[in-house]
Protein backbone atom coordinates (compact mmCIF):
# COMPACT_ATOMS: atom_id res chain seq x y z
CA UNK A 1 0.00 0.00 0.00
CA UNK A 2 2.77 2.21 0.56
CA UNK A 3 4.18 1.87 -2.55
CA UNK A 4 1.19 2.19 -4.42
CA UNK A 5 -0.08 5.34 -2.63
CA UNK A 6 3.97 7.20 -3.44
CA UNK A 7 3.54 6.09 -7.17
CA UNK A 8 -0.11 7.97 -7.39
CA UNK A 9 0.14 10.23 -10.16
CA UNK A 10 -3.15 11.86 -9.29
CA UNK A 11 -4.74 13.30 -6.49
CA UNK A 12 -7.99 11.01 -6.92
CA UNK A 13 -5.58 8.10 -7.37
CA UNK A 14 -4.10 8.52 -3.61
CA UNK A 15 -7.70 8.61 -2.73
CA UNK A 16 -9.04 5.70 -4.29
CA UNK A 17 -6.29 3.46 -2.75
CA UNK A 18 -6.99 4.58 0.57
CA UNK A 19 -10.75 5.29 0.93
CA UNK A 20 -11.34 1.86 -1.31
CA UNK A 21 -9.06 -0.33 0.36
CA UNK A 22 -9.57 0.12 4.32
CA UNK A 23 -8.70 -3.49 5.10
CA UNK A 24 -4.82 -3.12 3.81
CA UNK A 25 -4.29 0.47 5.24
CA UNK A 26 -2.59 1.09 8.43
CA UNK A 27 -2.36 3.95 10.54
CA UNK A 28 1.64 4.53 8.67
CA UNK A 29 0.05 5.04 5.89
CA UNK A 30 -2.42 7.70 6.44
CA UNK A 31 0.76 10.43 7.20
CA UNK A 32 2.19 8.79 3.99
CA UNK A 33 -1.08 9.69 2.24
CA UNK A 34 -1.45 13.21 3.00
CA UNK A 35 2.00 14.49 2.24
CA UNK A 36 1.23 12.71 -1.19
CA UNK A 37 -1.61 14.91 -1.55
CA UNK A 38 0.33 17.91 -0.65
CA UNK A 39 3.20 17.07 -3.34
CA UNK A 40 0.69 16.58 -6.10
CA UNK A 41 -1.39 19.86 -5.04
CA UNK A 42 1.83 22.10 -4.89
CA UNK A 43 2.11 20.90 -9.16
CA UNK A 44 -1.02 21.60 -10.01
CA UNK A 45 -2.24 25.62 -10.93
CA UNK A 46 -4.38 27.29 -9.24
CA UNK A 47 -5.01 28.80 -5.58
CA UNK A 48 -2.42 27.74 -2.75
CA UNK A 49 -2.51 24.26 -0.99
CA UNK A 50 -5.33 25.10 2.04
CA UNK A 51 -7.35 27.41 -0.01
CA UNK A 52 -10.15 25.61 0.59
CA UNK A 53 -12.71 27.83 -1.24
CA UNK A 54 -13.64 25.95 -4.26
CA UNK A 55 -11.38 28.13 -6.47
CA UNK A 56 -8.73 25.56 -7.78
CA UNK A 57 -7.09 22.08 -7.29
CA UNK A 58 -6.66 22.53 -3.63
CA UNK A 59 -10.38 24.23 -2.81
CA UNK A 60 -12.13 20.97 -5.30
CA UNK A 61 -10.23 18.39 -3.47
CA UNK A 62 -10.57 19.28 0.37
CA UNK A 63 -14.63 19.63 -0.83
CA UNK A 64 -14.39 16.22 -2.24
CA UNK A 65 -16.14 12.93 0.03
CA UNK A 66 -13.15 10.91 -0.28
CA UNK A 67 -11.36 13.17 1.31
CA UNK A 68 -13.63 13.93 3.97
CA UNK A 69 -14.09 9.69 4.22
CA UNK A 70 -10.35 10.11 4.63
CA UNK A 71 -10.15 12.39 7.28
CA UNK A 72 -12.61 10.73 9.14
CA UNK A 73 -11.07 7.25 9.38
CA UNK A 74 -7.81 9.36 10.65
CA UNK A 75 -10.42 10.99 13.24
CA UNK A 76 -12.03 7.64 14.10
CA UNK A 77 -8.41 5.67 14.41
CA UNK A 78 -6.17 8.04 15.72
CA UNK A 79 -6.72 6.98 19.16
CA UNK A 80 -5.11 3.60 18.28
CA UNK A 81 -2.34 5.09 16.08
CA UNK A 82 1.51 4.87 17.50
CA UNK A 83 3.19 8.30 18.47
CA UNK A 84 5.27 8.25 14.99
CA UNK A 85 1.94 8.53 12.75
CA UNK A 86 0.25 10.67 15.30
CA UNK A 87 3.23 13.44 14.98
CA UNK A 88 3.77 12.53 11.22
CA UNK A 89 -0.18 12.90 10.55
CA UNK A 90 0.16 16.47 12.34
CA UNK A 91 2.89 17.61 10.35
CA UNK A 92 1.38 16.34 7.24
CA UNK A 93 -2.13 17.57 7.53
CA UNK A 94 -0.37 20.93 8.54
CA UNK A 95 1.64 20.96 5.57
CA UNK A 96 -1.31 20.36 3.47
CA UNK A 97 -2.73 23.09 4.60
CA UNK A 98 -5.63 21.77 6.58
CA UNK A 99 -6.97 25.23 8.92
CA UNK A 100 -6.06 24.89 12.96
CA UNK A 101 -10.20 24.94 13.29
CA UNK A 102 -10.55 21.54 11.13
CA UNK A 103 -11.59 18.45 12.97
CA UNK A 104 -9.08 16.72 11.81
CA UNK A 105 -6.43 18.95 12.99
CA UNK A 106 -8.06 19.42 16.20
CA UNK A 107 -8.07 15.56 16.89
CA UNK A 108 -4.77 15.16 15.96
CA UNK A 109 -3.32 18.04 18.55
CA UNK A 110 -5.69 17.07 21.42
CA UNK A 111 -4.55 13.27 20.79
CA UNK A 112 -1.00 14.46 20.64
CA UNK A 113 -1.67 17.00 23.51
CA UNK A 114 -3.28 14.21 25.59
CA UNK A 115 0.52 11.47 24.91
CA UNK A 116 3.19 14.67 25.27
CA UNK A 117 4.69 12.70 28.44
CA UNK A 118 5.17 9.56 26.18
CA UNK A 119 6.14 10.99 23.22
CA UNK A 120 10.39 10.34 22.86
CA UNK A 121 12.90 11.43 21.35
CA UNK A 122 12.73 8.53 18.76
CA UNK A 123 9.34 9.76 17.54
CA UNK A 124 10.22 13.29 16.80
CA UNK A 125 13.56 12.47 15.59
CA UNK A 126 12.30 9.88 13.11
CA UNK A 127 10.00 12.60 11.69
CA UNK A 128 12.55 15.11 11.31
CA UNK A 129 14.88 12.55 9.24
CA UNK A 130 12.09 10.77 7.07
CA UNK A 131 9.46 13.88 6.44
CA UNK A 132 11.18 17.30 7.81
CA UNK A 133 10.89 19.58 4.86
CA UNK A 134 10.16 23.22 4.52
CA UNK A 135 6.97 22.87 4.44
CA UNK A 136 6.96 20.53 7.67
CA UNK A 137 9.09 22.89 9.66
CA UNK A 138 6.74 25.72 9.15
CA UNK A 139 3.74 23.32 10.45
CA UNK A 140 6.01 23.25 13.45
CA UNK A 141 5.99 26.59 14.31
CA UNK A 142 2.44 27.79 13.29
CA UNK A 143 0.81 24.41 15.52
CA UNK A 144 0.00 24.97 19.24
CA UNK A 145 0.80 21.47 20.29
CA UNK A 146 4.52 22.85 19.87
CA UNK A 147 4.71 26.03 21.70
CA UNK A 148 3.43 24.13 24.39
CA UNK A 149 6.18 21.40 24.11
CA UNK A 150 8.72 23.57 23.44
CA UNK A 151 11.52 22.16 25.37
CA UNK A 152 13.19 19.05 26.33
CA UNK A 153 12.55 16.50 24.04
CA UNK A 154 11.74 18.96 21.09
CA UNK A 155 14.22 20.79 21.44
CA UNK A 156 16.98 18.10 21.68
CA UNK A 157 15.59 16.52 18.66
CA UNK A 158 15.65 19.52 16.83
CA UNK A 159 19.10 20.36 18.01
CA UNK A 160 20.43 17.18 16.37
CA UNK A 161 18.43 17.43 13.32
CA UNK A 162 19.24 21.00 12.00
CA UNK A 163 23.04 21.19 12.02
CA UNK A 164 22.66 18.11 9.14
CA UNK A 165 19.80 19.69 7.32
CA UNK A 166 20.19 23.51 7.03
CA UNK A 167 21.59 23.71 4.44
CA UNK A 168 18.36 22.41 1.93
CA UNK A 169 16.07 24.69 4.34
CA UNK A 170 14.89 27.86 2.46
CA UNK A 171 15.70 31.72 4.19
CA UNK A 172 12.22 31.48 4.79
CA UNK A 173 12.38 28.58 7.09
CA UNK A 174 15.28 29.23 8.95
CA UNK A 175 13.54 33.14 9.47
CA UNK A 176 10.55 30.62 10.88
CA UNK A 177 13.13 28.68 13.04
CA UNK A 178 14.99 31.99 14.17
CA UNK A 179 12.08 33.79 15.54
CA UNK A 180 10.76 30.43 17.57
CA UNK A 181 13.95 30.66 19.09
CA UNK A 182 13.99 34.00 20.36
CA UNK A 183 10.51 34.13 20.98
CA UNK A 184 11.16 31.30 23.54
CA UNK A 185 14.34 32.41 24.54
CA UNK A 186 15.76 28.86 24.01
CA UNK A 187 19.54 29.53 24.20
CA UNK A 188 20.44 26.06 22.50
CA UNK A 189 24.14 26.42 21.03
CA UNK A 190 23.73 23.77 18.33
CA UNK A 191 20.57 25.69 17.08
CA UNK A 192 22.40 29.30 17.54
CA UNK A 193 25.65 28.17 15.56
CA UNK A 194 23.56 26.07 12.71
CA UNK A 195 21.40 29.87 12.47
CA UNK A 196 24.90 31.23 11.99
CA UNK A 197 26.80 28.97 9.87
CA UNK A 198 23.39 29.76 7.72
CA UNK A 199 23.90 33.35 7.83
CA UNK A 200 27.62 32.89 7.02
CA UNK A 201 27.23 30.92 3.91
CA UNK A 202 24.04 32.60 2.54
CA UNK A 203 24.05 36.12 3.66
CA UNK A 204 24.97 37.90 0.68
CA UNK A 205 21.92 36.50 -0.84
CA UNK A 206 19.57 37.70 2.02
CA UNK A 207 17.48 40.97 2.09
CA UNK A 208 18.31 42.94 5.39
CA UNK A 209 14.76 42.14 6.55
CA UNK A 210 15.53 38.48 6.71
CA UNK A 211 19.37 38.94 7.87
CA UNK A 212 17.44 40.82 11.01
CA UNK A 213 15.20 37.94 11.66
CA UNK A 214 18.45 35.57 11.85
CA UNK A 215 20.42 38.01 13.61
CA UNK A 216 18.04 38.29 16.45
CA UNK A 217 17.78 35.13 18.52
CA UNK A 218 21.70 36.26 19.14
CA UNK A 219 21.26 39.71 20.98
CA UNK A 220 18.04 38.16 22.33
CA UNK A 221 19.75 34.99 23.97
CA UNK A 222 22.92 37.54 24.79
CA UNK A 223 25.04 34.59 23.27
CA UNK A 224 27.97 35.36 20.44
CA UNK A 225 27.85 32.38 17.91
CA UNK A 226 30.66 30.43 17.85
CA UNK A 227 32.09 31.84 14.41
CA UNK A 228 31.60 35.49 15.76
CA UNK A 229 34.97 36.02 14.35
CA UNK A 230 33.91 35.71 10.74
CA UNK A 231 30.23 36.47 11.30
CA UNK A 232 30.48 40.07 12.76
CA UNK A 233 32.93 41.95 9.69
CA UNK A 234 31.03 39.77 7.37
CA UNK A 235 27.69 41.23 8.72
CA UNK A 236 29.30 44.90 8.61
CA UNK A 237 29.96 44.49 4.31
CA UNK A 238 26.77 43.47 3.78
CA UNK A 239 25.32 46.53 6.25
CA UNK A 240 27.64 48.84 4.55
CA UNK A 241 26.08 47.89 1.11
CA UNK A 242 22.38 47.57 2.10
CA UNK A 243 22.18 50.40 4.94
CA UNK A 244 19.93 52.56 3.09
CA UNK A 245 17.46 50.09 1.33
CA UNK A 246 15.77 49.49 4.37
CA UNK A 247 16.52 51.57 7.64
CA UNK A 248 14.76 50.39 9.89
CA UNK A 249 16.19 46.24 9.54
CA UNK A 250 19.41 48.05 9.45
CA UNK A 251 19.24 50.24 12.76
CA UNK A 252 17.52 46.30 14.04
CA UNK A 253 20.64 44.32 13.25
CA UNK A 254 22.87 47.06 14.47
CA UNK A 255 20.87 46.83 17.69
CA UNK A 256 21.62 43.61 17.93
CA UNK A 257 24.98 43.80 17.57
CA UNK A 258 25.18 46.20 20.20
CA UNK A 259 23.70 44.26 22.80
CA UNK A 260 26.38 41.73 21.60
CA UNK A 261 29.14 44.53 22.61
CA UNK A 262 30.26 44.42 19.22
CA UNK A 263 30.03 48.26 17.29
CA UNK A 264 30.65 48.40 13.42
CA UNK A 265 32.46 52.00 12.91
CA UNK A 266 31.74 51.96 9.09
CA UNK A 267 28.10 51.47 9.28
CA UNK A 268 27.30 53.76 12.44
CA UNK A 269 28.64 56.20 9.65
CA UNK A 270 26.20 55.70 7.48
CA UNK A 271 23.30 55.25 10.14
CA UNK A 272 24.56 59.05 11.77
CA UNK A 273 24.89 60.54 8.03
CA UNK A 274 22.44 63.71 6.90
CA UNK A 275 21.00 61.26 4.12
CA UNK A 276 20.43 58.57 6.13
CA UNK A 277 18.49 60.34 8.74
CA UNK A 278 16.64 62.51 6.00
CA UNK A 279 15.15 59.25 4.39
CA UNK A 280 14.52 58.12 7.70
CA UNK A 281 12.59 61.17 9.07
CA UNK A 282 10.34 60.89 5.95
CA UNK A 283 9.39 57.45 5.92
CA UNK A 284 6.17 56.06 8.37
CA UNK A 285 8.50 54.39 10.98
CA UNK A 286 10.49 57.31 11.48
CA UNK A 287 9.53 57.43 15.22
CA UNK A 288 11.01 53.81 15.98
CA UNK A 289 13.90 54.47 14.04
CA UNK A 290 14.40 57.43 15.65
CA UNK A 291 14.06 55.97 19.27
CA UNK A 292 16.50 52.95 17.88
CA UNK A 293 19.43 55.79 16.56
CA UNK A 294 18.86 57.60 19.73
CA UNK A 295 19.63 54.79 21.52
CA UNK A 296 22.19 53.61 19.58
CA UNK A 297 23.88 57.26 19.95
CA UNK A 298 23.77 56.56 23.88
CA UNK A 299 25.57 53.29 23.25
CA UNK A 300 28.25 54.84 21.43
CA UNK A 301 28.88 57.67 24.12
CA UNK A 302 28.63 55.31 26.70
CA UNK A 303 30.34 51.94 25.23
CA UNK A 304 32.33 52.93 22.03
CA UNK A 305 33.74 56.12 23.27
CA UNK A 306 37.04 55.72 20.38
CA UNK A 307 34.35 56.57 17.71
CA UNK A 308 35.18 59.52 16.17
CA UNK A 309 32.37 60.08 13.27
CA UNK A 310 29.45 61.18 13.13
CA UNK A 311 26.60 61.70 15.63
CA UNK A 312 22.85 61.98 15.82
CA UNK A 313 21.84 65.32 16.14
CA UNK A 314 20.52 66.38 19.70
CA UNK A 315 17.12 67.58 18.08
CA UNK A 316 16.41 64.19 16.92
CA UNK A 317 17.35 62.39 20.19
CA UNK A 318 14.18 61.21 22.09
CA UNK A 319 13.82 59.00 24.57
CA UNK A 320 13.86 54.79 23.51
CA UNK A 321 10.75 54.31 25.81
CA UNK A 322 8.38 56.56 27.53
CA UNK A 323 7.15 54.20 30.17
CA UNK A 324 7.45 50.87 31.34
CA UNK A 325 7.27 48.22 28.63
CA UNK A 326 4.24 46.63 27.49
CA UNK A 327 5.67 43.29 27.98
CA UNK A 328 6.12 43.86 31.93
CA UNK A 329 2.57 45.46 31.96
CA UNK A 330 1.05 42.37 30.15
CA UNK A 331 2.84 40.02 32.40
CA UNK A 332 2.26 42.39 35.82
CA UNK A 333 0.63 39.51 37.23
CA UNK A 334 3.33 37.62 36.69
CA UNK A 335 5.89 39.70 38.40
CA UNK A 336 7.05 39.77 41.56
CA UNK A 337 7.36 43.64 41.39
CA UNK A 338 4.29 44.46 43.38
CA UNK A 339 5.79 41.93 46.31
CA UNK A 340 8.59 44.53 46.16
CA UNK A 341 6.68 47.56 45.95
CA UNK A 342 4.80 46.55 49.15
CA UNK A 343 7.97 45.54 51.08
CA UNK A 344 9.83 48.95 49.93
CA UNK A 345 6.33 50.73 50.93
CA UNK A 346 6.37 49.57 55.06
CA UNK A 347 10.41 49.29 54.58
CA UNK A 348 11.00 52.68 53.55
CA UNK A 349 8.01 54.86 53.17
CA UNK A 350 6.40 55.71 49.60
CA UNK A 351 8.03 59.10 49.50
CA UNK A 352 11.72 57.18 49.54
CA UNK A 353 11.22 55.66 46.04
CA UNK A 354 9.66 56.00 42.81
CA UNK A 355 8.55 53.15 40.52
CA UNK A 356 8.83 52.23 36.37
CA UNK A 357 11.04 55.54 36.67
CA UNK A 358 12.31 55.83 32.92
CA UNK A 359 15.51 57.21 32.88
CA UNK A 360 18.01 58.71 29.74
CA UNK A 361 18.45 57.10 27.48
CA UNK A 362 15.11 56.27 27.86
CA UNK A 363 15.72 52.75 29.89
CA UNK A 364 12.71 51.97 32.48
CA UNK A 365 14.13 50.97 35.99
CA UNK A 366 11.80 48.81 38.43
CA UNK A 367 12.29 51.15 41.52
CA UNK A 368 14.53 53.64 42.04
CA UNK A 369 15.87 55.23 45.64
CA UNK A 370 18.93 57.57 46.89
CA UNK A 371 21.17 56.49 49.69
CA UNK A 372 23.59 59.04 51.67
CA UNK A 373 27.24 58.01 52.84
CA UNK A 374 25.84 56.02 55.81
CA UNK A 375 23.32 54.18 53.79
CA UNK A 376 20.43 55.78 54.59
CA UNK A 377 17.69 55.63 52.06
CA UNK A 378 16.62 59.16 51.82
CA UNK A 379 12.91 60.86 50.91
CA UNK A 380 13.03 62.21 47.94
CA UNK A 381 12.03 65.33 48.51
CA UNK A 382 15.68 65.92 50.39
CA UNK A 383 17.67 64.83 47.60
CA UNK A 384 19.28 67.60 45.74
CA UNK A 385 17.84 69.31 42.75
CA UNK A 386 21.03 69.07 40.88
CA UNK A 387 21.24 65.07 41.23
CA UNK A 388 17.86 64.83 40.10
CA UNK A 389 17.98 66.94 37.01
CA UNK A 390 19.35 64.35 34.65
CA UNK A 391 16.34 62.25 35.70
CA UNK A 392 14.01 65.14 34.11
CA UNK A 393 15.95 66.30 31.58
CA UNK A 394 13.70 66.81 28.15
CA UNK A 395 14.75 64.41 25.08
CA UNK A 396 15.68 66.90 22.81
CA UNK A 397 17.94 68.06 24.97
CA UNK A 398 19.45 65.40 26.63
CA UNK A 399 23.07 64.96 26.69
CA UNK A 400 23.94 61.62 28.17
CA UNK A 401 27.47 62.82 29.14
CA UNK A 402 26.08 66.08 31.85
CA UNK A 403 23.81 63.06 33.07
CA UNK A 404 26.46 61.47 34.17
CA UNK A 405 28.56 64.54 35.17
CA UNK A 406 25.78 65.94 37.55
CA UNK A 407 25.13 62.18 39.06
CA UNK A 408 29.20 62.41 39.92
CA UNK A 409 29.47 65.12 41.10
CA UNK A 410 26.75 64.39 44.02
CA UNK A 411 28.22 60.82 44.48
CA UNK A 412 30.33 61.54 46.75
CA UNK A 413 27.18 62.32 49.42
CA UNK A 414 24.72 60.52 47.63
CA UNK A 415 24.47 57.46 45.69
CA UNK A 416 21.23 56.27 43.20
CA UNK A 417 20.25 52.78 43.48
CA UNK A 418 18.29 51.05 40.90
CA UNK A 419 16.37 47.80 42.43
CA UNK A 420 15.78 45.46 39.39
CA UNK A 421 13.39 43.24 39.68
CA UNK A 422 14.12 39.91 37.07
CA UNK A 423 11.00 38.40 36.26
CA UNK A 424 11.36 34.85 34.64
CA UNK A 425 10.97 36.61 30.80
CA UNK A 426 14.02 38.62 31.57
CA UNK A 427 16.37 35.40 31.28
CA UNK A 428 16.70 32.70 28.61
CA UNK A 429 15.40 29.89 29.24
CA UNK A 430 16.38 27.35 32.22
CA UNK A 431 19.36 29.69 32.60
CA UNK A 432 20.54 32.71 34.90
CA UNK A 433 21.24 34.59 32.27
CA UNK A 434 19.81 38.25 31.19
CA UNK A 435 18.29 38.34 27.89
CA UNK A 436 20.24 40.91 25.36
CA UNK A 437 18.67 43.93 25.82
CA UNK A 438 18.27 43.64 29.68
CA UNK A 439 21.80 42.84 29.73
CA UNK A 440 22.62 46.26 27.75
CA UNK A 441 19.94 48.22 29.90
CA UNK A 442 21.70 47.10 33.16
CA UNK A 443 25.60 47.80 31.45
CA UNK A 444 24.40 51.20 30.61
CA UNK A 445 22.63 52.04 33.88
CA UNK A 446 26.07 51.02 35.68
CA UNK A 447 28.12 53.26 32.84
CA UNK A 448 25.59 56.24 34.01
CA UNK A 449 26.90 56.01 37.55
CA UNK A 450 23.78 54.03 39.05
CA UNK A 451 24.21 51.08 41.66
CA UNK A 452 22.60 47.91 40.30
CA UNK A 453 21.07 45.48 42.94
CA UNK A 454 19.49 42.43 41.08
CA UNK A 455 16.61 40.96 42.56
CA UNK A 456 16.47 37.55 40.35
CA UNK A 457 12.98 35.81 40.54
CA UNK A 458 14.70 32.48 41.76
CA UNK A 459 15.53 34.43 44.86
CA UNK A 460 11.63 36.05 45.00
CA UNK A 461 10.01 32.69 44.72
CA UNK A 462 11.54 31.45 47.86
CA UNK A 463 10.08 34.44 49.68
CA UNK A 464 7.09 33.29 52.04
CA UNK A 465 5.60 37.06 52.98
CA UNK A 466 5.62 40.48 53.12
CA UNK A 467 8.16 40.19 56.28
CA UNK A 468 10.44 37.88 54.51
CA UNK A 469 10.63 40.05 51.41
Amino acid sequence: MKRLIERSRSVGEVLRWVTQNPGKVSASHYPIALHKLGQLLQQQPGPPVGAGDGRGPAGQVLEQPEFHALCQAIVSGCAKFDNFSIVNCLYAAAALGLPGESPLVRVLEDESRSRLGRFNQKDLSMVFSSEANNKALEAIFSSQLFYENRQERFIRSMADWLPRKAENLTPYTMALIAKYVARHRLREPRLLDTIANFLLKRGEQLDSKVIQKLVFPFSRMNYRPSNHGELFPKLEAILEQKAGSSPLATVNILMSMFQLSHFPQTVLHQVFSPAFITNVMSSPYALIVRRYLSLLDAAVELEFQEYSGPRLDPRYRVLMFEHALTADEANRKYSYKGLVAEALRQLVGEECYRQDEVLPPGYCTDFLLWINRSGTVLPLSRVPAASKAPLATSPAAMSLHSSVLALTSDLQDFAPVVLSVNDKWHYCQNSDILVGSRAMRDRHLQLLGYCLVQLPYTELEKVSGIEEA
